[in-house]
């Protein structure tokens, strides 16, 4: 049979269907086999299954033109004993995890690296876990390169020696954690953190390091930044930071010249009126002293005290727990944004040029130019006179009272008019883009219903005007929106570095330091890190619009996962962890 005999090859669990051509012997049979099984000639035993073939294992030299398929049962059948040597290699190669480098292995660590407690610095440990996950700031680090050390004075040489000191082991610090899966001890960054700043360098009666206050160690940390990180670090941050492709604009910077001031600083104006001017009473028994009283109405208007408006520069927003920020009002704080409108507005006492004495005056304070990061701290410590003591003259206090707060922080209220005029335009044209997209869904259904009581209309001709129908309705959307972005021809002034046009004054929580305990002199402060990677299968956390987001408590070295239902709880009240300062991103 030129064509072969039909045999089937049982090779353990495998079958092997082949053409046997006798006229290439026993060698071309062998040689087949192997080639499909891997197994070596010299290994392989081959028994026959059919009866008349052959007796035992076959052998090399049996002649295979003796066989005569007439008179077989076709196919014939045969056995294949022997290991393969020649192993085929997987399409897809497999890697361990224990044979890829420690930075691989970090990358793909079911939770990230904690820092090593080195006597009391859990403050600094917690302020390093948020800030390691604002991705500007690492880009601005790794374009950071130290100036020209100035040893004309000693002071100033001692200054350019520890600043950039403190950045360049932050920077290591931050890439030492990405590398690593056990905990990382800050051993330079807290050297150079008490070089920087020696009041971090106190020590307790025994010689114990003391408790530090985090938001004191995150106000120096900025003033670093700010007096270190110019110009290059500042694009380098923001366009390699994924902020702006090109880096922000001088208009965008509203003046800002550093990336402390770029990416957390908040430009404040400041407005102070006269209390006593607000009354027509009080102003016309002032203009009575030099004029008629038929001139009051003309003079009042004369003698009204000018507003004061003053421009400022803060890196973060207070909430304010106990009142408002003349300590003398007793409000009832209960959430976030109460405080922080207490903190915004108060009463002082100033010098009034018309009376020509100190009178009462309102401040109002509101954000003119936003951030990328927003830091809001939670006042929760005070200083409290104790005059009747004769071994001290006061106590630091802790409030322990509940404050609560959300996944997301809206700041319209507490921004400039020209901002809010900004911002609400792209709240409008947002809200019309909803409902004009409801609007055409719920229409989508009544045509389908339509469609469906109609016998014999043609589907696809339908389906392409809809198609056109869409496209022309987007286009005009589109341009609706372009235009309601617009005043005049000329679109608006940015609102903040690296925020985009349509920003709607929104930020979400992605980081919190918290504090435990009564002292405000002690306690312990952790890390809660919202994760970079979020599961597919988040829900919403019940009766609420939040969703159970994934995130990471930072415990010191230890690093345990938790859910965004669990940072809420953070609000206080109790002897539990309460939230110190929450760091806040423009949301998208």
């Amino acid at each position: 049979m030129s064509e072969g005999i039909p045999t089937i090859v049982k090779w353990g669990k495998e079958t092997i269907e082949l053409k046997l051509l006798p006229d290439n012997g026993v060698k071309g049979l062998k040689a087949e086999l192997e080639e499909r099984t891997g197994v070596p000639v010299e290994r392989m035993k081959i028994m026959a299954k059919s009866k008349g073939l052959w007796k035992g294992v076959l052998k090399d030299d049996f002649d295979m033109t003796s066989i005569d398929p007439s008179k077989l049962k076709l196919p014939l059948q045969m056995l294949l004993m022997g290991s393969a040597t020649k192993l085929v290699a997987p399409k897809t190669k497999t890697v361990f995890i224990e044979d890829l480098p420690p930075e691989e292995v970090a990358k793909h660590a079911p939770e990230p690296s904690g820092l090593v407690n080195l006597g009391n610095t859990c403050y600094l440990n917690s302020v390093v876990q948020c800030m390691r996950s604002i991705p500007q700031l690492r880009a601005g680090l790794r374009a950071y390169a130290p100036p020209p050390r100035n040893n004309n004075n000693a002071l100033m040489g001692a200054t350019a020696t520890s600043n950039p000191l403190l950045l360049s082991s932050l920077r290591d610090l931050f890439d030492n954690l990405d590398r690593n899966t056990d905990a990382v001890p800050p051993s330079n960054f807290v050297m150079a953190t008490k070089m920087a700043f020696p009041q971090f360098a106190q020590t307790g009666p025994r010689g114990q390091p003391m408790q530090q206050d985090a938001e004191e160690f995150y106000s120096n940390l900025l003033s670093v930044v700010g007096g270190e990180m110019k110009e290059n670090c500042l694009t380098a941050g923001f366009q390699q930071g994924g902020t702006s492709a090109s880096g922000p604009t001088p208009e965008e910077l509203g003046g800002a010249e550093n990336l402390a001031d770029a990416l957390f600083g908040m430009k404040m104006e400041e407005t102070l009126t006269c209390d006593e001017f607000s009354s027509s009473e009080t102003a016309a028994a002032s203009s009575e002293k030099k004029e008629d009283a038929m001139d009051v109405d003309t003079n009042t208007s004369a003698l009204a005290e000018p507003p004061v408006v003053s421009y400022d520069l803060h890196r973060k927003l207070v909430c304010n727990i106990q009142g408002g920020s003349d300590s003398s009002a007793q409000v009832n704080v209960n959430h976030l944004a109460e405080g922080v409108a207490l903190s915004l507005s108060g009463k002082i006492e100033k010098h009034s040029e018309i009376l020509g004495r100190d009178a009462v005056w309102t401040r109002t304070q509101r954000i003119a130019r936003l951030p990328p990061v927003l830091v809001v701290q939670f006042g929760r410590f005070y200083w409290k006179a104790t005059p009747d003591s004769a071994d001290h003259a006061g106590v630091k206090c802790k409030v322990m009272k509940p404050v609560a707060f959300t996944g997301t922080f809206d700041v319209y209220e507490f921004c400039s008019e020209k901002i809010q005029k900004v911002l609400k335009k792209a709240r409008d044209a947002a809200a019309q883009e909803e409902e004009d997209r409801i609007a055409k869904k719920l229409k989508g259904g009544d045509d389908d219903e339509k469609m469906e009581s109609v016998e014999g209309e043609t589907k696809e001709g339908e389906t392409a005007t809809n198609e056109d129908e869409d496209e022309e309705e987007a286009a005009a959307m589109k341009a609706a929106l372009a235009m309601s972005l617009e005043e005049d021809g000329e679109p608006d002034a940015p609102v903040g570095p690296g925020l985009p046009p349509d920003f709607q004054g929104m930020y979400e929580l992605f980081a919190v330091v918290t504090h435990k305990g009564r002292d405000a002199d002690g306690g312990h402060y952790m890390g809660w890190v919202k994760a970079a990677h979020q599961s597919d299968n988040a829900q919403k956390i019940a009766d609420t619009d939040e969703m159970n987001d994934d995130w990471f408590v930072f415990d010191d070295d230890e690093v345990s996962p938790c859910k965004t239902e669990d940072v809420l709880k953070l609000k206080g009240g109790g002897d539990w962890h309460m939230s110190y300062l929450n760091f806040y991103r423009a949301k998208k």
